[in-house]
């Protein structure tokens, strides 16, 4: 019979590891070290997180809830764009602040399931700007670009390298290649009909429309992706 895992002793294994990580400087900690932090023999890490492996997925998952408490704080600014842009200054700040955590975080394929809320965050943000009619691009494109440049501005600061405002000005470049400034008049029918298709999308997203069936809803939603694709 397998013995109940202890909530408290887990959290407790958790933040001694997180913080000799972070003693470290991201350097390699031994299981032998965390057991002496968190006052627990090898069999009780072992117990909760099966390898080291699992311990380093658990403080990986421990720096997303501490990193996600910051973005659920994130008070609207009224605007959706410059959302999106205290968004990625919060992201930024994080990883600069808690280098190795989001080292962890961030630098390797593996994500625990919480990671997906971070995402879901992200991609609220994009609807509003899309609902709001200023995206170009479709939301998962406009998603993905942001998260892909965030993450790597924020691995090179964190390695040493890059300039003072190497944040900012990759910050502008993709909201620029992604968004339409307030009041800006529109460029050519194409761009328009693109941009009204997102923001057609993202509004059917929001509030999907009962009249239709499921079929046709997805058939619909085909459609304004193509058109936002810019596809013939």
């Amino acid at each position: 019979m397998t013995a109940p895992k202890d909530p408290d002793t887990r959290a407790r294994i958790v933040r001694a590891a997180a913080r000799l990580l972070a003693e470290a400087g991201g350097g390699d900690v031994s299981t032998r070290a965390v057991c002496a932090a968190a006052g627990v023999g090898a069999p009780t890490l072992y117990h909760h997180f099966g390898d080291k492996a699992g311990l380093l997925d658990a403080v990986a998952a421990h720096g997303f809830e501490r990193y996600l408490a910051s973005k659920r704080a994130q008070a609207p600014t009224g605007d959706p764009v410059d959302d999106l842009r205290q968004g990625w200054d919060v992201h930024v700040e994080f990883g600069r602040t808690h280098p190795e955590l989001y080292t962890l975080m961030y630098g390797t394929p593996r994500r625990p399931p919480i990671a997906k809320e971070a995402h879901a965050i992200l991609l609220g943000l994009v609807e509003a700007v899309a609902r709001a009619g200023r995206l170009r691009v479709p939301v998962g494109t406009a998603a993905g670009m942001i998260g892909a440049a965030g993450a790597g501005v924020t691995l090179l600061l964190i390695s040493g390298e890059g300039g003072a405002d190497l944040s900012e000005r990759t910050r502008e470049a993709v909201l620029a290649a992604i968004t339409v400034p307030a009041g800006e008049p529109e460029e050519t029918a194409a761009s328009s009909a693109a941009q009204r298709a997102v923001a057609l999308r993202a509004a059917l997203r929001a509030d999907p429309p009962s009249r239709l069936s499921g079929p046709e809803a997805a058939l619909l939603g085909e459609w304004l992706d193509r058109i936002a694709a810019g596809e013939p």
